[in-house]
């Protein structure tokens, strides 16, 4: 480990934690970096809340080490690690004013008032909430006890600021917009984030890395736009966004059959053989037999959706188990309302919109590697 200032924020060596026989978290080595939006995503029961009390010292490793700015920190209790948490259900006190609320960390701290009063008002104006400063939470809303939540957990400048789902209880609406108030307190502040989430938009809207999580291990690590376009698995395909999966023989040149012989645009593999092509909805075009050229899918149209912001067809394909969609957007989505049911179609995308993972089982498969 280098020098303090660079060593990560946080950093797992090794970590693992076991219920009995329960494994909630498979041995993982992963670094956060200081200043990150760094997200844990995942579906319930995938360790990333597991992984949030690892850091936050509220459980303890079965094994490995945990290390906060380069400093090991197993055998320190959560009040000796420089991480404060902000829950779902924000734990404020409820006879405390929102004033006292905020200073509540600094009192036991034993700040000096003069300090304590400017930094509760610094911490106050970051969030907002300068005007309601004497009001009680049961006054507030949902989303500014949330906010004040947040500038309770931060005017002890922590190192690290844990959030366990902190948007949950709230309408999505709400939810969107305390989404940008996050990310914006985050740039302001430059404190490292961990910010636990099952909500992939979440995840993607704010996080400057996520973690997908699944059964108790990290199935991948990268920003919002590596997670999406590439993702390393059919599990992280599947989860984060919508994906069509379709099962067919690689080869050379960019061949991609299926099991009826058709083939179908695909990048390069590096191997031959059996492997699942992910491509997503807003990716595909469809052309009318007549318009197409060249190589594509063929298949009858089985619905078409007008969504407002697009147009969402579901393609049903000699060769394919489950109708394929594409989303299309603008003059696309406009001319796709014209595509009635049982309408013959060509499905066209490019190769380089797609990612090929072993297997033939699309949802068992990880990603191929190509040229």
């Amino acid at each position: 480990m280098g020098a303090m200032a660079d060593a990560a924020a946080i950093a797992f060596r090794g970590v693992m934690k076991r219920y009995g026989s329960q494994v909630a978290l498979q041995p993982t080595d992963l670094e956060i970096s200081e200043g990150e939006f760094f997200c844990l995503l995942g579906p319930s029961g995938c360790g990333k809340t597991t992984t949030l009390n690892l850091v936050g010292g509220f459980v303890s490793p079965s094994d490995g080490e945990i290390l906060i700015r380069g400093q090991s920190v197993n055998k320190h209790p959560p009040y000796r690690r420089a991480v404060n948490t902000v829950f779902q259900n924000y734990a404020l006190f409820p006879h405390m004013t929102v004033r006292d609320n905020v200073g509540f960390g600094l009192k036991m701290a034993r700040v000096a008032k003069r300090d304590a009063a400017g930094r509760i008002e610094e911490a106050l104006a970051l969030v907002g909430l300068e005007e309601f400063a004497d009001r009680l939470p049961a006054q507030l809303s949902g989303g500014q006890q949330q906010r004040v939540a947040v500038a309770r957990a931060l005017v002890n400048q922590p190192a690290v600021l844990l959030l366990d789902e902190p948007l949950g209880a709230l309408d999505l609406k709400l939810r969107k917009r305390l989404q940008i108030e996050l990310a914006q307190i985050h740039r302001d502040v430059g404190t490292t984030f961990v910010y636990v989430t099952h909500d992939q938009e979440e995840a993607m809207s704010m996080a400057t890395r996520i973690a997908v999580m699944n059964h108790g291990r990290i199935e991948q690590v990268g920003t919002p736009f590596e997670i999406y376009h590439r993702p390393n698995s059919a599990f992280v395909a599947d989860f984060i966004g919508e994906s069509n999966f379709i099962d067919v023989d690689v080869g050379p040149g960019g061949r991609a059959a299926l099991d009826n012989g058709a083939e179908v645009p695909a990048p390069e593999p590096r191997r031959s053989g059996r492997a699942t092509l992910m491509v997503r909805p807003e990716s595909i075009q469809i052309r009318r037999i007549a318009e197409a050229n060249g190589s594509g899918l063929r298949g009858r149209i089985a619905q078409s959706s007008f969504l407002g912001s697009h147009t969402r067809v579901a393609v049903l394909c000699d060769g394919v188990e489950t109708p394929v969609t594409a989303a299309l957007f603008g003059t696309e989505g406009a001319a796709a309302s014209d595509l009635r049911p049982d309408t013959e179609v060509v499905l066209i995308w490019d190769p380089a919109d797609v990612v090929l993972l072993e297997g033939a089982e699309g949802k068992e498969a990880d990603a191929v590697d190509v040229n």
